[in-house]
């Protein structure tokens, strides 16, 4: 099964909208949202069937046990985080606490433990044989990057029949994009005609080139700035990285984004452009299986 992950070096390029137009054309079995702080792929895929849940265990979190603590203060002064305060008895703040245990080994009467602690939930769609892997982490939860790769092995879990597997991204160059991209077959960067764009596509090529990955690039919007869209073609060409085409702008694709639609479920510009996009995806994708 080819893995192929579709990211963007920044937020609001159209990258889950790409992904859910390429979905539906490939009428994909196999999909993953890997997006786990704002995962949004859901909207426009219409499961009709509810989710498995399963709670998602992030780094632990310290607690104080109030009825053996003597106040001696010591795991306060020795916190680095500022994680420990102190009104009526000594309590952790969850949301600031990195589970370093420095307050548990400081403890002399041992009133101090780190516990498990939730951070986010996996969710794993089985509808009419297809397999949709989710999560979304808790506001302010650590372990992006984990909760990652325990989304793609949860997609893997499922046995399906199918040559193809696609995968929405996080935008940006974190631990969530790393590990997005960890295992996967081809990246496909869908770039933005515009000065961050062009910065932050070049950081994401950067990226995905230290895992010696197959790259590709496709600009969203590219009438937005015709100027800047020749220099993202002009770079792609100079560092022989495959382009595979343009998406223009388009006031329809917003409208069937907004009811739930992908933008190849309506006759638009921006969707045939996908469609082309996609054609060419699939062929650099799978050409060493000729």
């Amino acid at each position: 099964m080819k893995q192929l992950l579709i990211l963007s070096g920044k937020g609001g390029t159209g990258k889950t909208t790409l992904a859910g137009a390429f979905i539906k054309l490939a009428n994909a079995r196999v999909y993953a949202d890997c997006d786990v702080d704002a995962p949004n792929l859901h909207l426009i895929m219409g499961m009709s069937s509810e989710p498995t849940r399963t709670d998602y265990y992030g780094l632990p979190k310290a607690k104080i046990e109030a009825e053996l603590c003597i106040e001696c203060d010591l795991c306060r002064e020795h916190c680095r985080f500022d994680a420990i305060n102190h009104h009526h008895e000594y309590q952790v703040d969850h949301y600031a606490c990195e589970g370093c245990g420095v307050c548990e080994a400081v403890c002399p009467v041992n009133a101090v433990a780190l516990k498990p602690a939730i951070a986010g939930e996996l969710m794993l769609y089985l509808d009419d044989n297809r397999v949709f892997s989710t999560a979304q982490l808790k506001m302010g939860s650590g372990t992006s990057g984990m909760l990652v790769t325990e989304v793609k092995k949860q997609m893997k879990s499922v046995i399906v029949d199918t040559k193809l597997a696609i995968i929405d991204g996080s935008p940006g160059i974190g631990c969530p994009v790393i590990a997005s991209i960890s295992g996967v077959d081809m990246v496909l960067i869908v770039a933005e005609p515009s000065l961050s764009g062009i910065s932050d596509m070049e950081r994401i090529i950067k990226t995905a080139q230290t895992f010696q990955t197959r790259i590709a690039v496709c600009i969203n919007k590219y009438d937005t700035n015709l100027d800047n869209t020749q220099k993202i073609e002009s770079f792609c060409h100079t560092y022989a990285i495959p382009f595979l085409g343009r998406i223009p702008f388009d006031t329809d694709a917003v409208k069937a984004i907004n009811k739930g639609q992908t933008i190849v479920d309506i006759d638009c510009s921006s969707g045939r452009a996908a469609r082309g996009v996609y054609d060419e995806t699939m062929k650099l994708l799978f050409e060493d299986w000729k």
